[in-house]
């Protein structure tokens, strides 16, 4: 149904084929759940698990070490090797498929917190039904703490106040009435509708449901989510890239020897062997293991921080954030209104939340300060004997403050008990209600809108007496500057009778007492993150539906905004403008910290366009309205607790306490992995790089093989993972947090990191050739012995090779790889297992493992010490990083 704010009741009955007081029944449901589908918003399908497996075998590198296993079987025969590899490949998948299921299952647990149920008028009764079976034309009731089930036209009404703030960002509750609207009413000013999603914050009542499922508010912007092409995460774009570069070398090294091997007239067959034997050794088999297992510890560090990655890659993505953002309603705000400043005629009082008790002990001296409490109190609908206070956001910020002043409300409600009562609604934008005093006669106490309760007061509270109200317009000023401040503002006011007077008789002849500004406080702990981030070099962006205001005032309180910055530091999203012929604007947008009054499509619009401009984006949102900037973001991060189950779907990572704060430490990790990654890229690929040329140079010199490939495969797994690993267990460098962000299109092996794996390599490789050709021309030595000496040399040398990865700027003997516990033991089990393959007689025949002598194992010792003065020789002198 188009526009059905702008049509009147009984218009949309008519055209709904309703009943007010029946409803529908229930063949009429039937047909209709048949014509319109169930109220369901189909969420992403849950990703079985059988796609979860193909998923982790969609790896360049998977694809490589696959055919090298297929070329070893069919070329070479050789079961052992095949299998080996073969186990590389099973590691790797299993690994990445038991975290992924892990994070679909938090997931699920999740999700299943979103069911509700709805009371609806179906045959004349009331029933109550699963939210799902609504349709449009049913009759449905509404009461405090509802959520809403589909978009509803209202009937009745009694008092109603619903929170939109997941819908359009505004964080007071919106008081709802029937008038009929204008077509072109915007979404957050349709006052006579429920949307699906929102919640009855305070009031009753009676709905008729006009659009379901796609077709609601709520539906548009998810379908608009859907819509969203979500990003691959910049870590996975590396990996991909140097899988690639990898993939390519491999192809070139292959090559080279098939057509060097074939003009020297070699057997092709052994010609085959030699280039598998370069594939194996050109592919860092380690990688996916140790990038899987780095990534999976990060995961369950954060895990039991109540951080839920969703997908391992995540982790490391939020190292590379350098752009924060967020909602301000409950991520950087506490979502509950608080007192925030008292203004009578003789004072003002500011910034309330940070005051003691102590401070209020004179103020309950005055008359004004007595009045405004008692008013607050006997004035509300908070219904106190529950076990838990329940109401509207502004009444429970009242009674909060009123005890926490040592007022005892159950007390003072007990002795001033309600006569009569004038419920809020929205013509008179104020409520008032007739207490019996305690000792004798009547009180009227009023509260309301500003505009509505001064036009009552003929008198003021001053000097703790009733004085002529000469000053309005004054107040009227003040009252302006607190609400361009982003508060919301009460007025109060009261009058005396010796009888109790008639109920068109309570507004005659008030005296004002004063107004009281209200505002969602900002989460105590915020401020002090955002400072981290700011020394992290990550820019935080606050997005928010809420009025300008209350945005500015917000971020001066946690220091995204200087104290009293001009009101133009904030973008208002009427003034967004997006494209080429607006690129001065866009400039202005980038340098923006502040947008309010912006709508989720605009969200969208700034995270694509800071995506634009080379930079990573994190986006924290808990509504419907984040759904889209969620999936746009590179990374987005959802609320556990209060956010809704739209928004945790889309989310890549979840925060299951909702702190702001959390978020802090997944960064610090995620700069952590990303250092810890480009370590072990280097080991490994220093160490294969020393295994390729050593294989090649040995082969065109016609010098003994040094390397077989089952011998090359047991490098890879033994003497390059456990140290590999070992560097992924560090906890990073002091100052992780201090220092920019990298640049987003940064690479994972930048120039440097390539020059100081080949320098590395090339040092290995010289004492691996260099010990092959003493032992073959001096020494003399059979081929086996010489193959063994030149493995047993390799294993040592990348296991020292693991020394080289401290940066130079640091002591040799003191860095975090020397004092890194892990990187001891791997060195320890990698030789234990070295050792122990020469004992086990199938591991030592399939090797081709012989025993050396003294002598020999010296040479071996000599050798590989070599490599690594050699590497720090030309580290120190500034060759390598």
């Amino acid at each position: 149904m188009l526009e059905p704010f702008a049509l009147s009741i009984a218009t949309i009955v008519e055209k709904l084929n309703s009943n007010i007081n029946y409803g529908l029944t229930e063949n009429e449901v039937k047909q209709r759940i048949k014509k319109h589908g169930k109220n369901e918003i189909t969420v992403n399908a849950v990703k079985t698990k059988w796609k979860i497996l193909v998923d982790q075998c969609n790896d360049p590198i998977i694809f490589i070490l696959f055919i090298a296993a297929v070329l070893t079987f069919f070329f070479n025969d050789d079961l052992p090797e095949t299998l080996a590899i073969i186990t590389v490949i099973l590691i790797t998948v299993i690994i990445g498929f038991i975290m992924e299921l892990q994070g679909i299952r938090s997931l699920e647990a999740l999700r299943k917190m979103g069911t509700t149920e709805s009371t609806v008028l179906r045959d004349g009764k009331i029933k109550t039904i699963k939210s799902s079976l609504l349709v449009p034309g049913d009759i449905v009731l509404i009461e405090a703490g509802d959520v809403v089930s589909a978009d509803a036209r209202l009937i009745t009404i009694e008092n109603l106040a619903i929170k939109e703030a997941s819908l359009t960002g505004e964080s007071r509750a919106i008081h709802k009435d029937l008038n009929t609207l204008p077509k072109n009413t915007i979404l957050s000013d349709r006052k006579n509708m429920v949307f699906k999603g929102t919640t009855v914050e305070q009031g009753s009542a009676k709905v008729i449901v006009v659009t379901t499922a796609l077709h609601t508010e709520l539906g548009k912007i998810q379908q608009m989510g859907s819509d969203v092409v979500e990003q691959r995460t910049p870590l996975e774009k590396k990996l991909n890239e140097l899988s690639k570069w990898l993939i390519w070398l491999t192809l070139i090294f292959a090559t080279l020897i098939i057509f060097t091997g074939y003009l020297r007239g070699q057997d092709m067959l052994l010609i085959i062997e030699t280039a598998v034997a370069l594939a194996v050794a050109a592919i860092p088999e380690g990688l996916p293991v140790v990038a899987t297992i780095a990534l999976t510890r990060g995961m369950l560090k954060l895990s039991k921080r109540q951080v839920i990655i969703k997908q391992m890659e995540a982790v490391e993505t939020l190292g590379a954030t350098n752009i924060i953002c967020t909602d301000k309603t409950g991520t950087l705000t506490e979502d509950k209104m608080q007192v925030h400043t008292l203004v009578f005629e003789d004072d003002a009082i500011s910034e309330i939340q940070n005051k003691d008790t102590i401070y209020f002990e004179d103020l309950k001296q005055a008359e004004a300060f007595n009045a405004m409490l008692k008013t607050s109190i006997l004035c509300n609908n908070v219904i106190l004997n529950a076990e838990e206070l329940r109401g509207d956001s502004i009444e429970l910020a009242l009674i909060q403050f009123a005890e926490k002043l040592k007022f005892d409300s159950k007390k003072i409600k007990e002795n001033n008990p309600e006569k009569l009562e004038i419920p809020f609604n929205t013509s008179s934008k104020l409520m008032a209600t007739l207490n019996k005093n305690e000792a004798k006669g009547y009180t009227v106490y009023v509260k309301g809108a500003f505009e509505s309760v001064i036009t009552h007061c003929k008198t003021i509270l001053k000097d703790n007496k009733s004085k002529e109200f000469k000053n309005k317009k004054e107040w009227i000023k003040r009252e302006n500057e607190l609400a361009s401040q982003g508060l919301r503002i009460l007025a109060f006011a009261l009058s005396n009778h010796e009888t109790k007077p008639n109920k068109d008789e309570l507004l005659s002849e008030l005296t004002f007492i004063g107004i009281i500004g209200f505002l969602d406080p900002a989460r105590e702990d915020v401020k002090a993150t955002i400072n981290v981030y700011k020394e992290a070099g990550i820019k935080v962006v606050m997005m928010t539906g809420d009025h300008p205001g209350t945005a500015k005032k917000i971020a001066e309180e946690i220091g995204l905004l200087s104290k009293n910055a001009a009101s133009n530091s904030i973008i208002h999203g009427k003034n967004l403008q997006f494209g080429v012929e607006h690129h001065t604007n866009e400039t202005k947008i980038l340098d923006a910290s502040v947008f309010a009054r912006v709508t989720p499509e605009q969200k969208l619009k700034l995270i694509a366009l800071y995506q634009e401009n080379d930079n990573v984006v994190g986006m924290f949102g808990d509504g419907i309205n984040d759904i889209p900037a969620l999936r746009k973001a590179d990374i987005g991060i959802a609320m556990g607790i209060r956010g809704t189950q739209a928004a945790r779907e889309a989310a890549d990572i979840i925060l299951k306490n909702d702190k702001f704060t959390a978020m802090e430490l997944a960064i610090s990790q995620g700069r952590a992995i990303f250092d810890h990654i480009r370590q072990f890229v280097v080991y490994l690929l220093s160490c294969n790089l020393a295994e390729v040329v050593s294989v090649g140079l040995a082969a065109l010199l016609g010098l003994p093989a040094p390397l077989l490939p089952l011998q090359i495969l047991f490098l890879n797994l033994v003497t390059d993972i456990f140290p590999a690993l070992a560097l992924g267990m560090g906890k990073g460098e002091v100052d992780i947090m201090k220092r920019p962000p990298r640049k987003a299109n940064e690479p994972i092996m930048s120039r440097k990191l390539w020059f100081s794996t080949i320098i590395y390599g090339l040092c290995i490789t010289a004492a691996v050739v260099g010990i092959t050709a003493y032992s073959y021309f001096v020494l003399e030595f059979s081929a086996q012995v010489i193959n063994n000496m030149a493995f047993y040399t390799l294993v040592l040398a990348q296991l020292l090779n693991v020394f080289n990865m401290a940066e130079k700027k640091i002591s040799f003997f003191k860095n975090e790889v020397v004092k890194n516990p892990w990187v001891w033991s791997a060195i320890a089990i990698s030789l234990l297992i070295t050792i122990s393959a020469y004992y086990i007689p199938p591991v030592a025949k399939a090797l081709f493992l012989a025993s050396l002598c003294l002598e020999q194992i010296g040479w071996v010792i000599v050798f590989a010490l070599g490599s690594l003065a050699l590497s720090q020789i030309i580290k120190r002198a500034g060759g390598t990083f």
